[in-house]
This record gives structure tokens, sequence and C-alpha cells, in this order.
């Protein structure tokens, strides 16, 4: 939001009057921009390793491409570009019925209980509960 003052200049407040007083330091116009950068990348890439599991993986993506996007022109035109491909994907993927929703949802299954395996959550979970077989050892050794 801006107020029109009366020389017909405009004085920002809020987030655009923090943005404005940064802009005019440069060290710390650069250090915060380096700050969103870190984040938004950091939130993106949390967001690509969870798009195959159960939860909000690709609203994770989205909103890390978001953090960037308030600074970064790439990002915004990455995050419209994505935003388009991911709604005709979706769109292609309501249309193909059933059996494609239940082909996804055993395939989503099946990621989650190898992810899992791999992981060594199953040893974990079989010690508390007194079982104990080969099968639940995950294939990497820790």
């Amino acid at each position: 939001m801006s107020i029109e003052l009366e020389s017909g200049s405009t004085e920002h407040t809020g987030w655009r009057a923090f943005r404005a007083r940064l802009a005019g330091r440069p060290t710390l116009n650069l250090a915060y921009r380096i700050g969103v950068a870190v984040v938004g990348i950091a939130v993106l890439v949390i967001g690509i390793v969870a798009i195959p599991y159960p939860g909000p993986g690709w609203a994770i993506v989205f909103a890390g491409l978001g953090i960037l996007a308030t600074e970064f022109a790439w990002a915004r035109r990455a995050l419209g570009w994505l935003r388009d491909k991911y709604r005709l994907g979706m769109a292609w993927y309501s249309a193909r019925g059933p059996a494609m929703r239940v082909f996804a949802a055993v395939a989503t299954c099946a990621l989650v209980i190898a992810t899992l395996w791999v992981l060594g959550t199953f040893v974990l979970l079989g010690g508390w509960i007194g079982v104990e077989s080969q099968w639940l050892h995950s294939p990497l050794t820790w």
C-alpha cells in the first residue's frame, strides 16, 4: 500500500517501505537476497523430495518458488511455467479415469513402503513389538 502525498510523490508503507529501505543499503540488500535464496532453495528442495509421497509435496514446491519469486525474476517465470504445467498434468491425470487413480495410489503406496524399508523403519517398529525377521532389515548398512 502506498499513500499519495501533497507533492504528488508516494510514500510506501509496510513491506514495500521495508524493501525500499533495504534497497538503499547495498550490503543489507545483498544479505537479504542471499537469505531469501537460501530459505527458498531449502523449501524448494524439501518440496521436491516430498512430491512422490502422500502430503503437500507440490504445495511445498510452489511455496519455495513463491519465496524465491519475491526477489528473483527467474523464479517468477519458473513459478508461472510450473503452475501451468501442473494444471495441465492434473487435467490429464483426471481425464484418465478410475483405473489411473488406482494405479497411482498403488504406485504411491509401493514407493512409501520401499522408502520406509530402505530407511530401516520396519526394523525399528519390529523391535518395538518384538518381531525380529531378516527381511525387515534395510539393504543399507548404517
